[in-house]
């Protein structure tokens, strides 16, 4: 019997479904600073930095005043200090602490893409409490309730004080910027995302972007802003396959 997508997803690590032990590419910091436009008036900080390059990204190549990496692993946090071991350590500081716990000090630049929704209710207040102008990076989508500033997707900046939404179907659209979603612009922004958390050359991309759009124009049809009534072939197809040859059942949450 095909196991359903939600059950299958509880079988992958948490921290990997949570953002918390996956490595962006160092070509995705790149892209992340360069939309927010990082610069030598900018303090810098990465709220779960694993090893620390998007730290040297942005202090190096991007002339960052000030970096701050924070992280809850030893390990990780040892493998940013050897890291800049060599390296210019002026205005570089590295921590090993909960994020829950973070000081920004005087960072006005945030990369936070956590995904766990009771780290991201906490962390809420303590964004709130910014100063105004700081801006907040998360990926996939803006910050809970709230509308983003500017979106590159799967690039979304946050600023405080923060856009209220009115509910989902608004936050939605502001970060695809149509007025309904397709399929192709499902499959398009699934991409996006999957290129941007992966080496290029993954075997696994295309299986993960397959369930990426499908659960980006589900969600949309569920909102209300799909285009159309009808289910697109692109997606009776996708479910197919997956049922077929991956023993995973989504059906169930068309109705």
């Amino acid at each position: 019997m095909p196991i359903k997508l939600e059950e299958y997803l509880t079988t992958l690590p948490k921290s990997i479904l949570s953002g918390q032990d996956v490595q962006l590419p160092d070509q995705t910091f790149r892209e992340i600073f360069k939309f927010v436009e990082l610069g030598s008036n900018d303090v810098f900080c990465h709220l779960g930095c694993g090893d620390g390059k998007g730290l040297v990204i942005a202090k190096e190549e991007f002339d960052a005043k000030q970096v701050i990496g924070v992280d809850n692993s030893k390990e990780k946090i040892n493998a940013a200090k050897k890291l800049w071991f060599e390296k210019d350590q002026n205005n570089v500081n590295i921590i090993m602490e909960d994020i829950l716990n973070t000081e920004f000090y005087d960072a006005n630049v945030i990369l936070f893409w956590f995904t766990d929704e009771d780290i991201t209710q906490k962390m809420m207040k303590k964004f709130g409490e910014l100063k105004e102008g700081v801006k907040i990076i998360t990926l996939w989508g803006p910050l809970p309730g709230c509308l983003p500033e500017k979106v590159n997707f799967p690039f979304v900046i946050n600023q405080n004080p923060f856009k209220k939404a009115k509910n989902l179907q608004e936050q939605l659209l502001a970060v695809f910027g149509t007025k309904c979603v397709d399929f192709v612009t499902a499959w398009e922004f699934a991409e996006r995302y999957t290129k941007a958390l992966s080496a290029p050359d993954s075997e696994n991309n295309r299986f993960v972007t397959i369930i990426q759009s499908l659960m980006i124009w589900i969600n949309a049809k569920k909102l209300g802003v799909a285009c159309g009534d009808d289910i697109p072939e692109p997606v009776k197809n996708y479910i197919s396959i997956l049922r077929e040859y991956f023993n995973i059942e989504i059906e169930h949450l068309l109705k």
